[in-house]
């Protein structure tokens, strides 16, 4: 088997050659080609984790929680581990991997040769692969690339070095210590080592061999379509051609004054880290530089005549040895580099100001970790289990384990201190307000839903969001055993409800088949506000009397507000029985909790301004692009994250969860035996997958408790038993609930139910546990 290793360093161009060879990895393979996806599905970003020197911390291993030895050891062997299971069921003649950190970042002789002997439990024939520019024009890229990263230093230091006689040990010497709490990384601030290519074909072929380097050249905006693919073919000696890919938009680089004004900011921001007292989330400080980014023309390499000059006989001499090689030099201006102008009257100072609160606001919640994950960098976790409950020991299979070290060192680590508001005290109820008459035509706020077999729960969900303030109901239905249809009909005489039978549903799911049909349903046309949640989830409002007018009126501006979830677990409730939900159930996840992902999806409500043309299970899709500047969606703080979701999205981050004025409560599970019958019968959504003891425990959180919806229940209690007068639809409840609990017992009798409900009681995890495990599920992988 040969060996082809991409080791970058263009990162532009080393993200197309891997967006190829993934887009084309299973006709690859069938040509004897693997492109490996065990490291990373397109860069091979683990491999470079695994393989640079434990003590040396680059930005990947501190964001991504490797810091310690122990977790970049165990980070390696599960690389081994994986990769080397895919080659032995592909059996390849040509392995292909590619990490454009590679190139871009290791000078250490230490690191290239971890990185031969790795590769050389499988082969000797080893070809290394690096794509190059000419020198002037990849400065320019790699000075942008670290100015999107948090680079501060101006481009002259770079261009001093080059009176220096050895351009590479200059660049070395000036590299920057290394402290990642105050932004400082070589591969940030550090000069653009590689800059000298043939010291960076000695310093590879040193580990690999002579003549194992090739370098190649090309230009950025030829690397598209099928130039792509001859590209391809021709850096890694594929002979066969594997397929045409259409012609894409080229990425352009930066304006000049959106360098100068990202450096400027950085600074700013660094000298604030420098403090001690903050720290700064990578995807905080980037939204940060794009709000500062303006348009205009790009950088030009001509004013880097300097660079050219220098390295120009050297490129001559490549072109020899290296076929691949052929860079065109550009044309040296008269007039030198220097910063473009920032435009605007651009003060770096003014925007920090503005910037403030979100610093502080994450430096609060992420802070403590950093600082411990630091403490322990240089140490190495000895026992797998060193801080496991028992009943984790039992459970967690190696993954979770890796996972779980990774967590409890980092700022994804869950908790519950954030927000203000206590949820362990009741509070007075709520007082119960009237349901509002509607002028003809209008459907005010609505709710559009979509069941199967969910009789027990239909009553108590209509009568609490009726409380609240929802006006009117759009519930589509399908395949329905336990009367759910029933008690909607007999619902829809009230005039609340508009029921719709789904049975004849087609596509991929049946729930995006109801809410296709639903936004021309007149109740949708006709709504102020839609909404799209199901039976299991309850809108919990915390700002004045806990209704939606109450909410509308802390963010009368919004036109999307974001609901994030709480899940709540079983609450050690095994039986299924008629009382309320949200009685029953307090017993939730931690507020801060943004790993596994499903944790903080959001559900969302929007007002009907014609802003979007498509309802999805999330949020509403296809925002009208004339209609964007009217959009303001806000989380559940009512604070504005409308540049995060106006577009895509369905889940909170760091930056935009909130829960002080709303949150969604999401009782995915209820009671052990209502579980079962949920596991039976699949999800309105992905009716493909199973549900089993995965789901259990990516859903059954518990450590906490949230009383704060109970201020409801007068108000629910009184239009619950008001539903209940009418004698048919009480005995269409009951008759549902019997048939649960009749399901619930016929499934505790089958051994593989039985089972599951054991497994499933028996679980013991704290909330870092938990998060581990659900991060090594196949889904979150």
């Amino acid at each position: 088997m040969r060996i082809s290793l991409h080791i970058g360093p263009d990162m532009r161009l080393a993200h197309r050659i891997c967006a190829v060879l993934g887009d084309r990895r299973d006709r690859l393979r069938k040509k004897g080609v693997l492109f490996a996806r065990s490291p990373g599905s397109g860069n091979h970003t683990r491999l470079f984790m695994a393989m640079t020197d434990p003590a040396r911390l680059d930005p990947l291993r501190f964001n991504r929680g490797y810091i310690t030895q122990g977790a970049q050891a165990d980070l390696r062997d599960r690389v081994t581990r994986d990769l080397a299971r895919e080659i032995t069921e592909t059996d390849p003649d040509l392995l292909i991997l590619a990490a454009w950190q590679l190139g871009a970042s290791m000078y250490r002789r230490s690191e290239i040769s971890r990185v031969a002997d790795w590769l050389r439990q499988w082969s000797n024939d080893i070809r290394i692969v690096a794509h190059l520019r000419p020198p002037a024009e990849q400065l320019l890229a790699h000075y942008a690339l670290q100015i999107g990263e948090g680079r501060a230093v101006p481009l002259q230091r770079d261009l001093d070095l080059l009176e220096a006689p050895d351009w590479w040990d200059a660049a070395r010497s000036a590299m920057p210590a290394i402290d990642p709490l105050k932004g400082q990384f070589e591969e940030t601030q550090g000069p653009v080592f590689w800059l000298d290519y043939a010291r960076l074909v000695t310093e590879w072929e040193a580990a690999f061999g002579t003549g194992s380097v090739h370098l190649r050249c090309i230009d950025p905006e030829q690397i598209y379509g099928d130039k792509a693919v001859d590209e391809v073919r021709a850096a890694f000696d594929i002979g066969q051609t594997f397929g045409r890919v259409a012609a894409e938009n080229v990425p352009r680089l930066p304006s000049a004054a959106t360098l100068t004004r990202g450096r400027l900011l950085n600074d700013v921001l660094l000298r604030l880290l420098a403090q001690g007292n903050r720290t700064l989330p990578r995807q905080t400080w980037a939204g940060m530089l794009d709000e500062v980014a303006i348009d205009g023309p790009p950088p030009d390499p001509s004013h880097l005549g300097a660079v050219t000059a220098r390295f120009e006989t050297m490129c001559q001499t490549l072109r020899d040895r290296h076929p691949g090689f052929r860079p065109a030099m550009p044309e040296i201006a008269s007039t030198a580099w220097r910063d473009a102008d920032p435009e605007r009257g651009f003060r770096a100072t003014q925007y920090l100001l503005s910037f403030m609160y979100r610093i502080d606001r994450a430096s609060k919640a992420s802070l403590p970790d950093r600082q411990r994950d630091l403490a322990a960098q240089s140490e190495t976790v000895k026992d797998a289990g060193l801080d496991l409950t028992d009943g984790a020991r039992q459970l967690l299979p190696a993954r979770a384990v890796e996972n779980y070290r990774r967590l409890a060192s980092s700022p994804y680590r869950p908790h519950n201190t954030m927000g203000a508001v206590d949820e362990e005290q009741l509070g007075a109820p709520f007082d119960r307000v009237p349901p509002r008459s509607l002028p003809d035509g209008q459907s005010g706020n609505v709710i559009v839903a979509c069941m199967k077999n969910e009789a027990p729960y239909v009553l108590e969900w209509i009568a609490y969001h009726r409380a609240i303030g929802v006006d009117r109901f759009l519930i589509y239905t399908n395949d329905c055993d336990d009367g759910t249809d029933a008690i909607l009909d007999r619902l829809q005489i009230t005039g609340w409800v508009d029921h719709r039978r789904n049975d004849d549903w087609e596509g991929n799911s049946p729930q995006q088949w109801a809410l296709n049909k639903a936004i021309s349903e007149p109740a949708v046309k006709n709504a102020d506000w839609i909404i799209h949640i199901d039976v299991d989830e309850f809108i919990n409002i915390r700002a004045g009397n806990g209704t939606l007018k109450d909410l509308f009126a802390t963010t009368p501006d919004a036109t999307n507000i974001a609901m994030t979830w709480r899940l709540f677990g079983h609450n050690g409730i095994t039986a299924l029985s008629g009382e309320f939900v949200i009685d029953q159930f307090d017993s939730c996840a931690p507020k801060y909790c943004p790993k596994p992902h499903t944790a903080w999806g959001f559900k969302t409500m929007f007002r009907n301004i014609g802003a979007y043309g498509k309802l999805s299970c999330h949020r509403p899709n296809k925002l009208n692009d004339k209609m964007a500047k009217q959009v303001k969606w806000v989380n559940g703080s009512g604070q504005d994250m409308t540049r995060d979701a106006a577009r895509n999205g369905w889940r909170s981050s760091r930056e935009t969860v909130g829960y002080d004025i709303v949150q969604l409560n999401h009782y995915a599970l209820r009671s052990a035996e209502s579980f079962l019958i949920k596991r039976q019968r699949g999800r309105a959504l992905h009716v493909d997958r199973s549900i089993g003891l995965n789901y259990w425990i990516r859903m059954d959180w518990s450590a906490h408790r949230d009383v704060t919806i109970k201020r409801n229940l007068p108000r629910l209690r009184q239009l619950y038993d008001e539903l209940l007068t009418d004698p048919a639809l009480r005995r269409w409840h009951e008759a549902g609930l019997d048939w649960h609990r009749d399901k619930a017992a016929e499934l505790r009798a089958m051994p593989e139910f039985a089972s599951l409900y054991d497994q499933a009681i028996g679980v013991r995890l704290t909330d870092t546990e938990r998060a581990a495990y659900a991060l090594a599920l196949d889904m979150d992988s």
